[in-house]
């Protein structure tokens, strides 16, 4: 029987294409587009496409190179994550992670993107390859993160998915912006879960991806602070006993300026990385993450109190909003003033609106997101208690 074996050059990148908000979009758009259409890439994934048309005119440019896609839509906006491919595109999923942020908490937006992690199964040359494409929620604040314990539960959540859907496969690679760097907990838990290794190994310089001095759109303060930037963007890859995988490259192929003009592809660097499948009989070695899933759940635990203690203080919210609402009904039958009445009428609406809110949040609301966290600290935990009966053995 003859070898199999076959090279995939990837890339991922964010785009930061968020309509009317994010810097130069249409001209950076065209010239990721250009970009990409005159390079030799196989697969590449792309974070925050935002709009359908940025896609469409992405998938016209590279059509002659990359003649299938995929767009995962998903929430109100669109997942931004989508797929272009050299080789045929054979099945599609996504799987939307059920703590994504808050409604409430429009300046952020993760939760209008209806974020989760994509799936496209791949034949390359014979070979069976599962690509996955994710954009977790972002950290907006490394000391008072309070959307820790949704990025821990999206990592969970991806591996497990990562686990559960790539039987079969000779090959399983993952590319996206994790919005974790190696050292935190949620690249732990992906790489842990899922039993994923980095292609920006000890073998390559560990370069940023994000807040790097070198891109435009890095304030002088944080270029200032961190140089080199931060590495929250990744390509994650897995073999199956039947393969192994080398990567013989790995590197950030766009130049620092779209050419002609002042500013940066992206607040995101892209990054590629040539990956080499060649097939044979490989073990592939348990990893202990137990720490790292003992420490996922304490978050996830800490999170519920802190729902519960939010719980109450809607409930209280309710209460004090009910009051002047009912004791404004009694100043009706009192007053003749048009101009009182209004202001009364008024007054009422948007005490009524506030109350309306603190019900949702109060009843719905934390009810989601306390199981949600529930329902996550339960699978790890079963995965912790599996994993130490594993290597106990």
């Amino acid at each position: 029987m003859m070898s199999r074996e076959a090279t995939i050059n990837f890339l991922t990148l964010n785009c930061w294409g968020i309509p009317y908000v994010s810097k130069n979009k249409k001209i950076r758009m065209e010239a990721i587009a250009e970009k990409l259409s005159t390079e030799e890439y196989d697969i590449i994934s792309l974070q925050e496409v935002w709009s359908i048309d940025d896609f469409q005119m992405i998938k016209t440019k590279v059509q002659e190179k990359l003649p299938y896609s995929h767009y995962f839509h998903s929430g109100v906006l669109g997942s931004g994550v989508c797929i272009f491919s050299k080789y045929c595109i054979e099945d599609v999923m996504f799987h939307r992670w059920p703590l994504n942020g808050y409604f409430h908490k429009i300046h952020h937006g993760d939760w209008f993107g209806g974020k989760g992690v994509g799936l496209c199964k791949i034949k390359v040359e014979d070979i069976n390859v599962n690509i996955y494409a994710a954009h977790l929620h972002a950290e907006y604040n490394k000391e008072h993160d309070e959307y820790a314990s949704h990025r821990v539960l999206q990592a969970f959540d991806t591996a497990q998915f990562i686990r559960m859907t790539s039987g079969g496969s000779d090959a399983v690679i993952l590319g996206g912006d994790l919005n974790a760097e190696p050292q935190d907990l949620a690249y732990r838990i992906i790489c842990g879960v899922a039993g994923l290794a980095d292609a920006c190994s000890n073998n390559f310089s560990n370069i940023g991806t994000n807040e790097c001095a070198k891109n435009s759109y890095t304030s002088t303060r944080i270029a200032r602070k961190y140089p080199e930037g931060k590495r929250i963007d990744h390509i994650l890859y897995l073999c199956s006993p039947n393969f192994k995988v080398n990567v013989t490259n790995y590197q950030q192929p766009f130049p620092e300026r779209v050419p002609n003009k002042n500013c940066s592809y992206s607040d995101h660097e892209a990054i590629m990385a040539s990956l080499k499948l060649t097939d044979g009989m490989y073990k592939i070695d348990n990893i202990d993450i137990r720490e790292s899933l003992q420490e996922a759940i304490r978050i996830c635990e800490s999170a519920m109190i802190s729902v519960r203690y939010q719980c109450f203080w809607y409930l209280l919210a309710v209460f004090l909003l009910i009051v002047p609402i009912i004791w404004s009904m009694g100043l009706d039958s009192t007053t003749t003033s048009i101009g009182i009445c209004i202001g009364l009428n008024i007054g009422r609406l948007v005490l009524t609106a506030l109350l309306c809110y603190a019900l949702f949040m109060s009843f719905i609301w934390n009810s989601v997101e306390r199981n949600a966290l529930k329902a996550g600290c339960l699978a790890m935990k079963i995965h912790l208690i599996q994993l130490t009966n594993r290597l106990s053995n």
